[in-house]
Parts: C-alpha cells; sequence; structure tokens
C-alpha cells in the first residue's frame, strides 16, 4: 500500500468509499450522498493548500478504480478548521477506508502521511472531530498520537438519534 495526493480521475472511487457512509452510518454528519460534479469540486479544493491523500492498493486486487486505474482503498484530507485569520495553522482531518480492508492498516498509513505532509505545509495543529461511537477511528487517532480533548454532547442528529462528537488534538513538534 501506498498514498498519493488525490487526482480528480479519482472522484467515482472516492463516492463509492464515502457515500454508503453518508447513508448507512454516522461516522459523517452529512445526510445527502454526493453527486459526482460535488466530489469533483470537493477534489479541487483539496489539491491546494488544504491536500488530500488517497491509498493505493497494489496487493490484492479490492478498491475502486481511480486515475490511472490504481485500486483506491481509502483517502484521508486536511479542511481548515475556522475561518478567522488566527485559526490558520491549525486544520481538522478525516479519514475514510474501503469497508473491505479495514483493520489492515490502511487508516494509519494515510493519517501518517496526511500528517507528514500537514507539517511539510506548516500546519501546527490537527483536529478530529468523531461521532462517539465510532470506535475504530478514535483507536486509530490515539494510536497515531492524538490526544482526547473534549467530548461535545448532543451536538449531531442522525437517524433519529442524538450523537456526541468526541474531539482528538495533535500539535505538531517543532
Amino acid at each position: 500500500m501506498r498514498t498519493r495526493q488525490v487526482e480528480l480521475e479519482d472522484a467515482a472511487a472516492l463516492l463509492a468509499i464515502y457515500n454508503p457512509e453518508v447513508v448507512e452510518t454516522t461516522v459523517t454528519f452529512d445526510l445527502v450522498a454526493r453527486t459526482l460534479a460535488e466530489q469533483e469540486e470537493w477534489i479541487r479544493i483539496h489539491q491546494g493548500t488544504h491536500p488530500a491523500l488517497v491509498a493505493i492498493n497494489d496487493e490484492d486486487g479490492i478498491g475502486e478504480r481511480g486515475a490511472r486505474g490504481e485500486l483506491i482503498v481509502g483517502f484521508s484530507v486536511v479542511a481548515p478548521f475556522r475561518e478567522r485569520p488566527a485559526y490558520y495553522s491549525t486544520v481538522e482531518n478525516s479519514v475514510y477506508v474501503h469497508r473491505e480492508v479495514r483493520g489492515r492498516g490502511v487508516g494509519e498509513l494515510l493519517l501518517r502521511d496526511l500528517l507528514v505532509i500537514a507539517k511539510e505545509m506548516g500546519f501546527h495543529s490537527l483536529i478530529a472531530r468523531i461521532v462517539g461511537e465510532n470506535h475504530g477511528s478514535i483507536r486509530l487517532h490515539e494510536k497515531v498520537g492524538f490526544n482526547l480533548v473534549g467530548t461535545e454532547i448532543e451536538v449531531g442528529r442522525k437517524h433519529g438519534i442524538w450523537l456526541d462528537v468526541v474531539e482528538y488534538q495533535y500539535v505538531m513538534e517543532n
């Protein structure tokens, strides 16, 4: 497995990984599946200052076809944390892994590589906002060195359920 920066031709593969999470789970607070045009715009936004990575599976034929025919099994991204200028050096991160390869280190590879890129780009702090019931994502972030900094109680509602969000933070070493 390896990572690379996202390309526009990866849009359909990302949709195949992300949209089932939107429709069937609470791991994202999006309520409506993205269209191909929306995913392409998302990629355009994340080809600059706030990059996204994809994980490529070169091993066992599992994944969704992306650019160059590669099999994509996950993606990670940093996004602005808040709009005000003093927050510029802090970003929020997300990681999504294809259901068929969870538990194989894809999320860890994506998150560790994302931390390297974030540091190279001059970001100082990463924030992960994780729905409280997503124990896999919580374990992943703790394994990579994120620390729990707070819990927001019943801040989201999806599938008729009130949802808590736990907030984890990673501060770059100087």
